[in-house]
């Protein structure tokens, strides 16, 4: 292959990235390119050591490093509250608007009929699980206010129907059709502390 067909095949494979098209990736890679030796290289290698170490939590679904990430490891986590999220991003929009202290269980999608996801394809018996082995008292159900992670929540709290626990939802501040990952710390922090019985 040519330099220039490897040049495209990497603006290519950029441009697949979520939020990227063709001509955002070909202005990153020829800026990628043009600051070789401080930015192209490092990422390379980042990219590289990333790809070769990191995995997610055996415990919540988080990405780590390790078999078990900070979050899970950490003993002022363990305050009996479980949240309950949809992908990692929404773990990490959770963590980065600093509104809740407790554990996570990230589910790995939503119920989704049109795409073939159903309850066997989601982390819902690892969920019920970590409710007896933690000593959890409260799930908070943080899922997107789209139709498919409505319907999931509602699958996740009957589900959980018997298991003694607590279930409750996020409240004001999610929009209808709303993405945690899309919204702003102060709306997460009003959606969690509103939050309501499921």
């Amino acid at each position: 292959m040519d330099g220039q067909r490897d040049i495209e095949d990497l603006i290519a494979r950029v441009a697949r990235l979520p939020g990227l098209g063709p001509r955002s990736a070909r202005r990153a890679v020829l800026h990628l390119i043009k600051k070789r030796d401080t930015q192209l290289l490092p990422l390379a290698q980042a990219l590289t050591d990333i790809g070769r170490s990191v995995r997610n939590c055996l415990n919540c679904g988080n990405i780590t490093t390790g078999d078990i990430c900070a979050l899970c490891q950490s003993d002022k986590r363990a305050n009996g509250q479980l949240c309950v999220v949809e992908d990692v991003a929404d773990l990490w929009a959770m963590e980065r608007a600093q509104v809740f202290q407790g554990r996570y269980h990230v589910l790995g999608g939503t119920l989704s009929p049109l795409d073939d996801v159903g309850p066997e394809d989601l982390h819902i018996p690892k969920l019920r699980d970590r409710i007896a082995a933690e000593a959890v008292r409260e799930v908070i159900l943080a899922l997107n206010a789209t139709v498919d992670g409505q319907t999931t929540a509602h699958y996740v709290a009957q589900e959980l129907s018997g298991t003694g626990v607590s279930v409750s939802g996020l409240a004001q501040g999610m929009p209808v059709g709303g993405e945690l990952d899309y919204l702003d710390d102060g709306t997460l922090r009003a959606a969690l502390s509103s939050r309501k019985p499921f």
